[in-house]
């Protein structure tokens, strides 16, 4: 059996756009662990925001944040938060522009605006509660990403820049990831197989959407999801089926990871 270590982006990979879990990617899941092989969720989201389907699948290591929080077995081995003073600037800005932000840490995360439609929106698509209301929370506990609500313009580009210190990732029409510069998938995926002895060349890694490109490039083999942005596709080493079409299944079977 070929000595691999699997990662999975969820939304867009694993999750379906009604953010299901289609049955042949779950089947696919339990004969990798059947035949041994590590599953490593790789997500842009909070921990507390997948912690259901780790325990549903069983999966007790991820990346989290973009990279900026790692944890193998149930111990953490990295974490990266944001600088306090450069997000004190970005809140400021954001306040005067009336953009909401959203704080998150691993447990939990809370907003600057009590209601906002364009925060709720990004919520529904996530099938998440709207966070609760506390624009002082990042003063209080370590953040590993934050949320910028700010369409695509001008106003954006003011932005990115204005901080060099910030990566800027687009996942939502209203909504920009916050992220320490350089921070990545990649990384995380760097940081877990340091820790588990595995080569580069053994990861393959999953994913559909523009974080992650560098993992998909980073990844001795990197698939890439037939839904997936083109720039996914590029990066990639092969692009397997949609994620509603048995992509996930289909992608593993290529590689003869599973029968």
């Amino acid at each position: 059996m070929a000595h691999k270590i699997v990662f999975f982006d969820i939304d867009g990979t694993l999750l379906d756009q009604n953010k299901r879990l289609p049955i042949g990617a779950r089947k696919a899941i339990q004969e990798l662990k059947e035949r041994k092989i590590p599953i490593v969720i790789a997500t842009g989201r909070a921990p507390f925001m997948f912690k259901p389907l780790l325990m549903d699948l069983g999966i007790d290591s991820f990346i989290s944040f973009n990279g900026q929080f790692v944890s193998c077995q149930n111990e953490r081995i990295y974490e990266n938060p944001i600088d306090l003073e450069v997000l004190e600037r970005l809140v400021s800005q954001s306040k005067d522009g009336d953009h909401p932000m959203v704080f998150l840490n691993e447990d939990e995360g809370r907003t600057t605006h009590d209601r906002h439609p364009h925060v709720t929106k990004s919520m529904d698509d996530l099938k998440l509660s709207y966070p609760l209301h506390d624009p002082e929370f990042y003063k209080r506990r370590p953040i590993y990403q934050a949320l910028l609500y700010c369409e695509k313009g001008e106003k954006e580009l003011a932005y990115r820049s204005t901080y060099n210190d910030f990566d800027f990732i687009r996942w939502h029409r209203y909504s920009m990831d916050v992220l320490p510069k350089y921070g990545s998938k990649a990384i995380g995926i760097q940081k877990m197989i340091d820790h588990l002895g595995y080569l580069k060349e053994d990861v393959v890694a999953f994913g559909d959407g523009l974080n992650d490109l560098e993992m998909l490039e980073f990844a001795g083999t990197g698939v890439a999801m037939g839904n997936g942005k083109e720039e996914a596709k590029r990066s990639a080493d092969f692009v397997t089926k949609a994620v509603d079409d048995d992509g996930i299944r289909y992608g593993l079977k290529k590689l003869d990871l599973i029968t």
